[in-house]
């Protein structure tokens, strides 16, 4: 597996694991989190030409997508009901998304992160129980609450 800079022309690819991704959480209980159209593809396209969006190849397909960066994350400066692990620099995962096909490929995601950066954070909705899974089996801790933009509240996890 190899992870890469997401380029313009995988695109289309990282967009249809999204659309399985929205059909397999409304599947498993969570409708709620990306709706019908989180994430949008000007949003990914921005990730690309920032160069903070992601994806793991596997056997020369792209497997997973998501957003990393090294930098704080204005949603992460207020958490309620616990506290961060520890301050200091930290990386972010957003809009992780694995093919249903392809075993293990979060976790692969979440670990090249980590050894990017030994700090970090990510969050997810409360009703994702099989994301919440996945954090807490790739060593994630949870820290408690903390609210988007659009005030909606996501359970905040960290990694040290």
């Amino acid at each position: 597996m190899n992870v890469r800079k997401t380029r313009p022309e995988d695109l289309e690819r990282v967009m249809e694991l999204y659309a399985e991704a929205r059909a397999f959480m409304k599947r498993t209980g969570n409708p709620n989190q990306w709706k019908d159209s989180h994430p949008a593809e000007s949003l990914i396209r921005r990730d690309i030409e920032e160069g903070i969006g992601y994806v793991l190849e596997e056997e020369g397909q792209i497997a997973a997508a998501f957003m990393f960066r090294i930098g704080e994350d204005p949603t992460y400066r207020v958490i309620e009901d616990g506290e961060w692990l520890r301050e200091g620099p930290y990386g972010v995962i957003h809009r992780i998304t694995a093919w249903n096909k392809s075993r293990g490929a979060a976790s692969e995601c979440m670990k090249w992160c980590f050894e990017q950066c030994a700090n970090l954070r990510c969050d997810t909705h409360q009703d994702n129980k099989i994301m919440q899974h996945v954090l807490e089996k790739n060593g994630f801790k949870r820290c408690g609450v903390i609210y988007l933009e659009n005030g909606e509240p996501r359970i905040a996890y960290q990694k040290v």
